[in-house]
């Protein structure tokens, strides 16, 4: 799965327990008809990945999702989800005309009435 927008915040690398489990926030607001601010969460040597990224950058996240269940002191089961992101790549703002190839200008063009009157047109319409 991936999510797309662009970077509303990054937070800082947080580090927990003794063993040394690493987490980094970023939240990317989408652009659609209901923009959606999407906390994605990066975990251990993930964390770097977002080093190279700003606010207002456009990017492209590949993203899990990860659900765990948790049974309370008093017996009870809780559910929580996350979203982690594995992967992030920025968005060029300009890919949309990417495959659209070049218009020649139009002095490339033989103008009609430069056309020779010996030359037959064959077309039968």
């Amino acid at each position: 799965m991936e999510v797309q927008g662009k970077i509303k915040v990054i937070g800082e690398t947080q580090t927990f327990g003794t063993n040394g489990f690493r987490k980094r926030e970023v939240v990317v607001t989408t652009e659609e008809q209901y923009p959606q601010h999407i906390m994605i969460e990066f975990v251990q040597d993930k964390t770097d990945l977002l080093n190279n990224y700003q606010v207002g950058q456009q990017v492209k996240i590949n993203i899990n999702l990860r659900g765990r269940e948790w049974v309370n002191p008093q017996g009870e089961t809780k559910y929580f989800n996350s979203i982690q992101g594995w992967r992030i790549e920025n968005v060029q703002q300009d890919a949309s005309n990417e495959n659209v190839p070049p218009v020649p200008p139009a002095e490339a063009f033989e103008p009609v009435d430069s056309l020779n009157e010996d030359e037959h047109d064959d077309l039968p319409f």
